[in-house]
């Protein structure tokens, strides 16, 4: 079944792993084009019987509560990202020979021979903001496009739906590394790795194998690899891709850029990849006053996303235009408020480490708010790194104590409130408890380094929580 060909799908066995967002467009689309479909998943509550009943009145075979054995007669296996490589599931599959597909790989599969081109983005953090800066910038250069993969429309609606993109388009593309383990036929036009830090190592299994999922975003690139000339893992997943011949390696900085670089020169970003002549030449795009917000990490994301536009041809002027046109989603360093002269910032988004850490360098006092569940990450070199910006800590959540024993460590003179509740006021207290703690002129951060789970429905809700919380304190 490889790349490019035709597969015919006619009474084709295919087991669809997990009903999740991936999973019933998945069978949906597989049933459709004529293979037997049977979806396993491992729950079996309500909401996983309701999407069970959709399926079968189309007549797909659903099995609830039983994602672990594979189905007699299965000849592929199409998985939802976030099923670990380790289940019995993909083990038996191994075992008779039966590949594995995530659902870009899937997308990637059914593309017809005139699709859209793929500029992907992957990192352990700012993929979104960077593919959804990308999209804008290809938009202010008038070409049709989308924000797709991880975010917004599923890949398998952009390249099969009603919308369906074509070659004359091309498609903005935000790729976990979980899609990309089960993505080993992807061939993007060009790609870029934003960073690499320890995150998903329980899913992954190591950091080595982290990494090289990642970079496997790389394989096969046409144009450039773009990677973070501050990070040097990502200049060195570059190294070992296989890519298509006078493919280039093209690095960001926040500093002065050296020859097939972009990067920052007096307040203004500046292409010295995509210009003729670039030992002498740079193309001005943008100022970063047109980055918004335009704290360090996210100007690193516009160089990003305006490397992978110019990779695909797009003049300096739509780079300007598209990084002035965007607006970051929410709970990503929103400004909620200012009261008695100390701003309270919303980056709930910051459920890691690296996160939180960017979070943090963009403020230079802080009352930080932070906890949840660790996700298995270690904490001391975050506050290490933090700890001459801290005024105060103020914890939430499950590994609350792990971030105390990090601070005890490294920050001991910074004073902590620990917030031992996990009821819907534990946010309300963790906000005042950092009133009293903040200073005017200040910022009140919540940059969790956790994910949200333990006490929310997901880092959305606690940033509305937070928010909610704020606007208690001016009245």
């Amino acid at each position: 079944m490889g790349s490019g060909q035709v597969i015919d799908w006619q009474g084709k066995n295919v087991t669809v792993a997990g009903l999740g967002v991936s999973g019933v467009p998945a069978a949906k689309v597989l049933h459709g084009l004529g293979a037997h479909v049977t979806v396993v998943n491992d729950g079996d509550d309500e909401r996983a019987r309701t999407q069970a009943a959709e399926l079968e009145a189309l007549g797909v075979t659903v099995r609830l509560g039983d994602g672990d054995t594979l189905p007699e007669g299965t000849e592929l296996i199409v998985t939802a990202p976030g099923w670990r490589p380790d289940k019995p599931l993909f083990r038996a599959a191994g075992q008779a020979g039966v590949p594995v597909w995530g659902d870009v790989e899937l997308a990637w599969r059914l593309r017809g021979p005139d699709a859209a081109p793929w500029l992907a983005v992957t990192g352990t953090n700012g993929k979104t903001t960077t593919v959804q800066m990308l999209a804008s910038i290809l938009e202010a250069a008038g070409l049709r496009t989308a924000a797709v993969g991880n975010i917004g429309v599923s890949l398998l609606d952009a390249v099969l739906g009603e919308e369906r993109y074509s070659d004359l388009d091309v498609l903005a593309v935000e790729l976990s590394s979980y899609q990309l383990h089960w993505a080993p036929s992807l061939r993007a036009h060009s790609a870029a790795v934003l960073n690499l830090a320890p995150d998903h190592l329980d899913w992954h299994g190591s950091m080595e194998a982290y990494a090289a999922d990642k970079g496997r975003i790389y394989e096969g690139n046409r144009v450039a690899c773009v990677y973070n000339a501050a990070d040097k893992a990502t200049e060195d997943l570059v190294r070992e891709a296989d890519v298509e011949e006078g493919c280039r390696a093209v690095g960001f900085t926040l500093g002065t850029p050296g020859p097939s670089q972009l990067g920052v020169v007096d307040g203004i970003l500046v292409d010295r990849a995509f210009v003729e002549n670039r030992h002498k030449n740079a193309q001005e795009l943008a100022e970063v006053s047109d980055v918004h917000p335009p704290a360090p990490h996210n100007i690193a994301n516009a160089l990003a996303a305006a490397a992978l536009a110019r990779a695909f041809g797009v003049p300096a002027q739509a780079v300007r235009d598209g990084l002035r046109a965007f607006t970051p989603d929410a709970h990503r360093i929103a400004h909620v408020a200012d009261v008695d002269g100390v701003a309270y910032v919303d980056d709930s988004k910051a459920t890691n480490t690296h996160a939180a850490q960017a979070s943090l360098a963009a403020y230079e006092s802080i009352v930080w708010i932070a906890g949840g569940l660790a996700k298995g990450a270690t904490f001391d070199e975050l506050v290490a790194n933090s700890a001459k910006r801290l005024r105060g800590a103020v914890l939430i959540g499950a590994d609350r104590a792990l971030i105390r024993d990090a601070l005890a460590r490294h920050a001991p003179e910074v004073p902590v409130v620990d917030v031992d509740r996990t009821d819907t006021g534990a946010m309300l207290q963790a906000v005042q408890e950092a009133r009293r703690l903040a200073r005017p002129g200040d910022t009140v951060l919540l940059a969790p380094a956790c994910a949200s789970m333990d006490m929310f429905a997901n880092y959305n809700r606690r940033g509305e929580a937070f928010a909610e919380a704020v606007s208690g304190l001016g009245a």
